[in-house]
């Protein structure tokens, strides 16, 4: 079983057991700590997460002067920057804020720049981006989605002007600071607020994460997702559409796959290692029993707080945030735990799609969510190709069937 949180993690999402997600059938106020998720197991074992386990140790005297001496340091900061006059809305205190961060490759279109730095090295690669600085960066697969969370930061505003529970958007890149020009040039071109840079000149930025209280990590770079979930973090790895859709810029639609990426992967490991029949003998004996959460479950948890901010102001109707279950599972035979599930963490769906193994891609077309997450890559490639952003969270035993395919 993977080590616990660390002590005093007051708002730290832990993945329990072995990762189980709605097993995708188809073909296939003191500074609380970072989020934290096990990573995946062979065997189903529970841990603890937001509100669905044992009360979290308390904080040493070391740590919680620790924690007081940022507090100051913060409050100073924020002293010093709020005697100056802007018009443009500051990062929210990282305590409070949902921190999703993005790599510059998913954020915009670097193909031909990472061309270049794979055939002529990281001289040539920093001498070209600093002579197109003034060349405006393509929107990546994760700017729309990027786009959408800055919408909601803009209606939370207007409703809790003083409040610093929203979306704040860190770049976290493994570039060189050279290259930071074109970058910063190409976030004010499409007007984006995003104050928080992390750029490590090369290496791993994945030892930053916990650091700036990350929620959500976005990355073009397979290896680098992997790293991340292996420490904990929700991740994902990001995926161009193969064609352009419109999406909303009044709402944010998130849609998830269940198995390894909301729940774990528990029931999965029986479709893979038993098969259906077992699968579904197992869920409907274990309907009341609520599957342990996977890596995803705190960022639907995040969803579902802002979205109760928006109904308390009576704007349910109109509330900019929409979340999607978009699962494999057959309703009749397996279902009823995933609801069951959902209810007993005190979670909302807005829509729930059980699809019995048929293909996503279509579902999704009419959905035209901002991202998608599923575990398996068979259901990431088929939203792609009819036009669906999609994210693939390498998390369960999919991913030791997908290697050895």
């Amino acid at each position: 079983m993977t080590s616990p949180c660390p002590s005093g993690a007051g708002r730290v999402r832990g993945v329990a057991t072995a990762a189980t997600a709605s097993p995708s059938l188809a073909p296939a106020q003191a500074a609380p700590a970072p989020r934290c998720l096990a990573a995946p197991q062979s065997s189903a074992a529970t841990d603890t997460m937001s509100g669905s386990g044992p009360e979290a140790p308390q904080p040493s005297d070391a740590e919680e002067a620790r924690l007081q001496e940022a507090e100051q340091d913060w409050a100073a900061a924020k002293a010093f920057y709020d005697n100056l006059v802007s018009k443009k809305p500051r990062p929210p205190k990282p305590q409070h804020a949902i921190t999703v961060a993005v790599s510059s490759r998913a954020l915009f279109d670097l193909v031909e720049e990472r061309r270049i730095y794979e055939e002529q090295g990281v001289e040539k690669y920093v001498e070209y981006q600093q002579n197109n600085e003034n060349v405006t960066l393509k929107p990546g697969p994760a700017f729309y989605f990027v786009k959408a969370l800055e919408h909601v930061n803009a209606r939370l505003l207007e409703l809790y002007p003083d409040d610093e529970e929203r979306f704040d958007i860190v770049l976290m890149t493994n570039n060189h600071a050279q290259v930071g020009v074109r970058l910063i040039n190409s976030i004010n071109h499409y007007g984006l607020t995003i104050e928080r840079f992390c750029m490590t000149g090369g290496k791993s930025p994945i030892g930053y994460l916990t650091a700036y209280l990350t929620n959500l990590y976005l990355s073009a770079d397979s290896e680098k997702v992997q790293e991340a979930i292996e420490a904990g973090i929700a991740s994902a790895t990001m995926f161009t559409a193969n064609k352009d859709v419109p999406y909303s810029d009044t709402q944010l639609r998130v849609a998830f796959d269940g198995d390894a990426v909301l729940f774990s992967d528990e029931s999965e490991q029986i479709v893979k290692e038993q098969g259906l029949d077992r699968f579904f003998e197992h869920e409907q004996l274990n309907e009341n029993k609520p599957l342990a959460q996977g890596p995803l479950k705190g960022f639907l948890e995040d969803l579902g707080k802002l979205q109760k901010k928006f109904y308390a102001k009576n704007e349910r109707l109109n509330c900019p945030i929409r979340t999607f279950l978009v699962t494999a599972r057959s309703a009749a035979s397996s279902g009823a735990r995933v609801l069951k599930t959902l209810r007993s963490w005190g979670l909302e769906i807005d829509e729930a799609l059980f699809l019995a193994g048929a293909p996503k891609g279509p579902i999704l077309v009419k959905i035209r969510p901002h991202i998608f997450f599923d575990d398996q890559m068979f259901h990431v490639e088929g939203a792609q190709k009819l036009g669906t952003i999609a994210a693939h969270v390498p998390y369960g035993i999919a991913q030791k069937y997908q290697k050895s395919a």
